[in-house]
């Protein structure tokens, strides 16, 4: 007999040392599970054995009643799902109850994405005449340029940087690492960066990053989604993110021709259904393109 307390912190114990999962990840599962093993207590369900599928699903509808958004929901079942399937493989139970567990059921709402006159309005926005406009100007550029994630872009060494081959080594989630190639653009600005800005906050070249504050430590990722902010409303747009900038890169890349496959290998996506959301994206904008412009489509017709 196991308690599902005792089971809950054997998967963390297991998803951190035997797979390496990030602390984002764990606090996630944690979260999840605990509350799972909170409610399960107050129904007098203390051991794993006891648990059934109806005890699941009565679990998921009173996650729904308390106005928990959708995919909170969904992360929940899947964190839960993950639970029984460790314990089946670890000998601890014979039966899984996750197995007929409903999926929650809701679209998946399309990537937002700037156009590309957006994205070279906002890339215009910072001032370049000071260093941490200058910083925030090579730090945009990089991530349209690469898709790399926002952490991936403060924590950059400067080791990882092979301007000759125009590569960066990236280091993502699960420690994983792989080569991104970025353009000349995004790497003549992180030269002057690196060369005129940099050197006046981290003088002596203590932080390794290749992004510094003002204090001269490492960027964090709250410190440029601010700085992003403010330029993102010098350049006139609303709601611009890190994410928005990923988005943008991986949509603008399918629209000309990048093959999926290559884009998850740039992006860092361990399965190509992950990247496959981005085909939607392009199949939307090409519909709106035509809505707007074939005779047939309902946009302007050509008098004959």
């Amino acid at each position: 007999m196991s308690s599902l307390d005792h089971a809950i912190e054997g998967l963390l114990y297991h998803l951190k040392v035997e797979r390496n999962r990030s602390e984002n990840t764990l606090e996630a599962y944690g979260r999840d599970l605990r509350r799972f093993g909170v409610w399960c207590e107050e129904q007098g369900v203390v051991e794993v054995s006891q648990v059934t599928t109806a005890h699941l699903s009565d679990h998921l509808v009173a996650l729904d009643r308390s106005d928990l958004g959708l995919r909170s929901i969904a992360r929940a079942r899947s964190s839960i799902r993950q639970l029984f399937r460790f314990l089946v493989r670890d000998g601890l139970l014979q039966h899984d109850p996750s197995d007929q567990l409903d999926a929650p059921r809701f679209g998946t709402p399309l990537p937002k994405a700037l156009s590309q006159r957006e994205v070279e309005a906002l890339l215009r926005a910072p001032d370049r005449s000071s260093p941490l406009g200058l910083r925030d100007a090579a730090m945009i550029e990089l991530l349209y340029s690469t898709g790399l994630r926002v952490s991936e872009l403060v924590s950059l060494p400067l080791s990882a940087v092979d301007e000759e081959r125009g590569l960066l080594l990236v280091r993502g989630k699960g420690d994983k690492r792989r080569l991104v190639p970025t353009g000349p653009a995004s790497l003549q600005l992180m030269a002057r960066y690196l060369a005129v800005a940099r050197p006046q906050h981290d003088p002596e070249g203590r932080c390794s990053q290749v992004f510094v504050s003002r204090r001269g430590t490492a960027m964090t990722r709250q410190n440029f989604w601010q700085r992003l902010r403010q330029w993102a409303a010098t350049a006139g747009l609303e709601r611009v993110s890190p994410h928005v900038l990923r988005h943008s890169f991986a949509t603008h890349l399918l629209e000309h021709g990048a093959d999926l496959r290559h884009l998850q290998a740039m992006l860092g996506h361990a399965d190509v259904t992950t990247t496959q959301i981005y085909t939607h994206v392009s199949r939307a904008r090409l519909a709106a393109i035509h809505a707007a412009h074939h005779p047939r489509g309902g946009g302007p017709s050509t008098p004959s």
